[in-house]
């Protein structure tokens, strides 16, 4: 059975955009937020299995959100994404419990599965 994603992300053009480009690929995406109480209320109703959560959400900040979702949805994995690269945020990512990090220029069917399975 394939894994269930929520995106996150304050972007309504690169939530769109990657989700076109995710389920273009076989990619189950359930639902897109573009806050974190939306983020944590899709991912209360919807338990996807992975939540792939920007670490810029326009006035939020995405670790937080990470935290909110550890806490809320032990199975569900968090992987962070962003435009910046891992050496920019690695301590930052190390702390938090995302099971990983992702550019958004590297997003994809075959990145996702390395990362999570």
């Amino acid at each position: 059975m394939p894994l269930r994603y929520l995106l996150v992300d304050d972007s309504e053009e690169f939530l769109a955009s990657a989700k076109r480009l995710l389920d273009s690929q076989g990619v189950d995406v359930v639902g897109c937020a573009s806050s974190s109480v939306d983020a944590l209320r899709l991912a209360a109703d919807l338990a996807p299995d992975v939540v792939l959560v920007d670490i810029e959400l326009g006035e939020e900040d995405g670790f937080e959100l990470a935290q909110k979702l550890a806490e809320q949805a032990p199975s569900t994995r968090v992987v962070l994404i962003s435009a910046y690269d891992r050496e920019e945020l690695g301590e930052l990512i190390a702390d938090s419990p995302a099971v990983g990090f992702m550019p958004k220029r590297a997003l994809g069917a075959a990145a996702l599965e390395g990362l999570v399975g």
